[in-house]
């Protein structure tokens, strides 16, 4: 039987006040610090570091990234042609940050100062197996779309192979280059911090996301010259593309020399996040054993 609450009484479902300072409640994004133009110089030079400290390690990851892109190089080229192979290379670019993974792992046991172990990376890839997956859906959608658009420049703006003119290869390479720019605009802002906050803290990856592309947004200048390094570790191979189509030895050597610039992205990647975001208030990953 209800009754009739007198106008004195308080409600008895009134909402319970929380206190801000709650360490049980998490931000929704990390903080992160405002980056100097040209700090990303010094994160190379932190990263040939860690790549000094660790060579075998290193090389191991850039030797499973060579391996597995001749692999694709020969389907591609196989089963498909030699635009079909650009595409691919261009795509690359999209799904590298998820290579680099292990590359993180081995800076992060430099900085504890444990001995890189790759049973460690082993083990933090299969920690935040979950939370990659989810990077890699997202990283799957956009390479599919991106893959979509490059066959629809390949068609509005055809090449004859038979009688190249550098006319229409400007012509499709720009086009294909802007369009290719929006997507990898995309994931770089996506990925520049998330992984290896993935990485570094118990955290999830919607949580990881939202705070690297909070951090890249609040420091345009520093991440332009950071992208533009990175574009120019992998220029090279694009001009040994082109030079050697034939064949596709120009993707085998980029695929070579990716081997060795990759780890040194990666491990540059980890001292970014280091000296970029706070993410102080989520535990730190302590699953690596001495």
């Amino acid at each position: 039987m209800m009754t009739e609450a007198s106008p004195g009484d308080a409600p008895t479902d009134a909402p319970v006040a929380t206190t801000a300072d709650d360490k049980n409640v998490l931000p929704f994004v990390a903080p992160c610090r405002t980056l100097g133009t040209w700090e990303p110089i010094g994160w190379l030079a932190h990263a040939w570091a860690d790549f000094k400290a660790a060579p075998r390690q290193s090389l191991t990851y850039g030797a499973v990234v060579v391996l597995l892109s001749w692999a694709l190089a020969y389907i591609a080229i196989r089963f498909g042609g030699y635009f079909e192979l650009l595409a691919l290379v261009s795509g690359f670019i999209l799904v590298a940050p998820l290579l680099a993974v292990g590359t993180y792992s081995i800076s992060d046991q430099i900085e504890r100062g444990l001995k890189p172990s790759l049973r460690r990376c082993f083990i933090e890839e299969r920690r935040a197996f979950g939370n990659l997956m989810v990077f890699a859906l997202m990283l799957m959608v956009v390479f599919l779309v991106w893959w979509r658009a490059a066959s629809a420049v390949h068609i509005f703006f055809p090449v004859d192979m038979t009688t190249p003119d550098w006319t229409d290869y400007l012509q499709f390479l720009g086009i294909g280059s802007l369009i290719g720019s929006i997507f990898a605009t995309i994931v770089f802002s996506a990925a520049a911090f998330s992984l290896p906050m993935l990485v570094d803290r118990e955290t999830d990856a919607v949580t990881a996301v939202v705070t690297s592309i909070n951090a890249v947004l609040r420091n345009k200048p520093a991440m332009a010259v950071w992208a533009a390094l990175i574009v120019i570790a992998v220029a090279p191979g694009f001009a040994l593309l082109l030079l050697g189509r034939e064949r596709g030895a120009g993707f085998a050597l980029v695929m070579a020399l990716l081997g060795i610039t990759l780890p040194l992205i990666g491990h540059a990647t980890w001292h970014a996040y280091r000296a970029t975001i706070d993410a102080s208030a989520w535990p730190r990953n302590e699953h690596l054993d001495p």
